[in-house]
Formats: structure tokens, sequence, C-alpha cells
């Protein structure tokens, strides 16, 4: 892999992840589903999501490719709206209150029996959380408009898209068995505060960095 196409690839890897870190619907939903205390079950929940994240990252794979191959203007307004739309989930990251931050914890309850109904009703919730949130859809092009031109062939765009799916499965997955230990449930609310803080600054610096890319290339 060519040296350009790797630096392209851990910069979106890097933003994508860190978005993760920041508490969003599907993060909550993810929290609420493993406090349940079924860990099992709710492993439907992180595959919903990650389906919803598929649907959208192929979306993005087929049409915003054309879009910028197309026009070059398209190209840079959509990396400005990319860019203003990252500085947008790091204002209000950055502005949440503490106390948002104080229904997370709950007791566990439940079992750890495998129920197929169970796990496709989490599955199904999951997918709609995921698919029925636009900013899935935004952040995905904001990303891909940086890594999407002309000159990046079809198989690394796949090999991205992939990566990107595999990773909301994996962290969710990953949410769900350390919520099952009460220690980590108990200090995961306070940590919150400050990880969504942190998160959203330098997911603000990412956008800003791509704002003004585009500005001082005009």
């Amino acid at each position: 892999m060519e040296l350009s196409l790797i630096s392209i690839f851990i910069t979106v890897a890097i933003a994508h992840f860190l978005a993760l870190l920041s508490p969003g619907p599907d993060f909550v939903l993810v929290v609420k589903s493993a406090l349940k205390g079924n860990r099992k079950n709710a492993i439907g929940v992180a595959l919903g999501i990650a389906s919803a994240n598929a649907v959208y990252i192929g979306l993005c794979l087929i049409s915003v490719g054309a879009i910028l191959s197309a026009s070059t203007s398209i190209m840079i307004a959509l990396k400005v709206v990319g860019g203003l739309f990252l500085m947008y989930i790091a204002f209000h990251a950055l502005k949440a209150p503490r106390s948002s931050y104080q229904n997370m914890a709950t007791t566990s309850e439940g079992t750890e029996r495998f129920s197929l109904i169970s796990f496709s009703k989490e599955f199904i919730t999951g997918f709609l959380s995921g698919i029925l949130n636009p900013k899935n859809l935004l952040f995905y092009l904001s990303l891909f408009t940086v890594a999407l031109t002309p000159e990046i062939s079809l198989k690394f765009k796949i090999l991205l898209g992939a990566w990107m799916t595999a990773i909301v499965f994996l962290w969710d997955v990953a949410i769900i068995y350390l919520l099952s230990n009460n220690n980590v449930r108990n200090k995961f609310t306070r940590m919150a505060f400050y990880i969504d803080k942190v998160t959203g600054a330098i997911l603000g610096a990412i956008g800003f960095g791509i704002v003004k890319s585009v500005w001082t290339k005009q």
C-alpha cells in the first residue's frame, strides 16, 4: 500500500474511532442494553448498529465517489460541510453539562441465557437506531470526502469501509462486556464526562483542519 494511502487510512480510522468514543444515541443504546445484564442478547444491538453503519458506508461508497468525480466544486463544498459537521459534534460534546451523564448508571438484571427472540429484538432495535440517525450518514460523508477521490481505488475504499464496520461492531461488543463488570459500570459514569470532552476537542481540531486546508488552497 502506498504511503499516501496509509496516511489516509490512518487519518480516517483515528477520526472514526474518536467518534465512537464520544457518547451518542447508538452508544447510549449499547450501554443501556449492556446494563440489562445479558451480554449474549445485547450483542444483537451491536450487530444491528454495525449493520446500519455498513448500509450508510455502502451508500457513501456508491454515490459520493460519483459526485466527487463529476465536480471539483462539489468536492470542496462537501469537505467544508464535513469539517463543519465535525466541529458541530465537538461543540455539543464540549458544551454538554455534567448532569447529562448521570443517568447512565443502573442496576444489572437478567441472566446469561441466550434467547434468539431477545437477540433478534435487540438487533432490530440497534439497526433502527443506527439507520434512523441521520448523523451517522453525515459523519461518514464527512470522513469519506477526505478519502474518496477519483484517484483512490475501489479496493481501498471497500477495505476502509469494511474496517470501520468491523470496528463499530467490536467496539460496541467491548462496551457490552466491560459494562457487565460492576466495578467498571460504576466507574464509567464518572469518566464519561471527561471522555466526551477530550474526544470532542480532538474531533473539533480535525474538522477545523479540514476547513482550513480547503480555505488555504483557494
